[in-house]
């Protein structure tokens, strides 16, 4: 048995082709991470929720800071289970086997690297659940400049958290008791947030009231996704004020042709269409074909 086991993260992500960290997480280009600190939880959600992805969004949760700052990186996940003697005792083994030092929350922190979000299930425990306090996030800072934490459970020395720059954490509760009778049951592998199911690698973005888990293979299509969906609300409310279009034709899941050309050429000439110049419509203009085609063989 292991833990944090490359050859198991490789296995649950084959559909990430681009490079991996040492543990075999997928690295999902900075770059991407950086473009979805301008986006909306909306617009990076439908892109995925289109194409089945259902169960990757958790609502209910605290924020440790309510100033609307977003945590976005790549999942660390670790789930957890109430203590059972002898399961402690085999899985404190396999830890101290593979090189593991202190507490099983521990483990999840030393192994942290740049741009890291911790997404530990406690299962919803918060007395004697509170899986970091003030150093374990001085060390989550220390680790991954940016990151943070989401943890479906308890935190505590709240205060000595908040002091802590540029860091956002999601969590269930508060107790001042430190954390006791645990057993990690998994690293880096299927963890569940609430509603939401998680694999080691996936983006965390952290905003708009909620925790949304992107899969890390569709990391850069859902961005270029929600940047379609940024670029046409601004279309769309503009040809709506203009009575050009209807509400209801600026709601349609897909878009005919006509509006599309309105839409490509309101990009080249419009300034704010500049930053969306570079994105391929032939995806929409197919299925705007296809949407077509269907409309004429109902009516024959």
């Amino acid at each position: 048995m292991r833990l944090n086991s490359k050859e198991d993260i490789i296995e649950l992500t084959p559909l990430w082709k681009g490079e991996r960290f040492d543990d075999g997480r997928p690295k999902v280009p900075d770059k991407c991470l950086e473009a979805m600190r301008t986006m909306t939880l909306e617009e990076l959600w439908k892109p995925i929720f289109l194409k089945g992805y259902e169960s990757q969004f958790e609502g209910d949760l605290k924020t440790l800071h309510d100033d609307g700052r977003k945590l976005i990186g790549r999942a660390v996940t670790a789930s957890f289970v109430p203590a059972r003697p002898d399961l402690k005792d085999i899985m404190t083994n396999v830890g101290t086997r593979e090189g593991f030092v202190g507490n099983f929350n521990q483990w999840v922190i030393d192994s942290l690297t740049d741009g890291d979000v911790v997404v530990a299930d406690m299962y919803d425990k918060i007395y004697k659940g509170t899986f970091i306090g003030g150093n374990l996030t001085t060390a989550i800072k220390a680790r991954t400049n940016t990151g943070g934490a989401v943890i479906w459970g308890g935190i505590r020395d709240v205060e000595q958290m908040k002091s802590i720059e540029d860091v956002q954490v999601y969590y269930r509760g508060i107790d001042p008791t430190p954390i006791r009778d645990f057993v990690m049951k998994d690293f880096n592998s299927i963890t569940r947030i609430g509603k939401a199911v998680v694999l080691p690698g996936d983006i965390v973005y952290g905003g708009g009231g909620g925790v949304l888990f992107i899969p890390s293979h569709l990391a850069m299509e859902v961005v270029d996704g929600a940047a379609k969906t940024h670029v046409k609300d601004d279309f769309g409310f503009e040809m709506i004020s203009q009575g050009v279009f209807t509400t209801a034709q600026i709601d349609r899941a897909v878009w005919t042709e006509d509006m599309l050309d309105r839409l490509v050429e309101w990009i080249k000439s419009d300034p704010r269409g500049e930053k969306y110049r570079n994105l391929d419509w032939s995806d929409e203009y197919m299925a705007a074909k296809n949407d077509d085609k269907k409309s004429n063989e109902t009516m024959l």
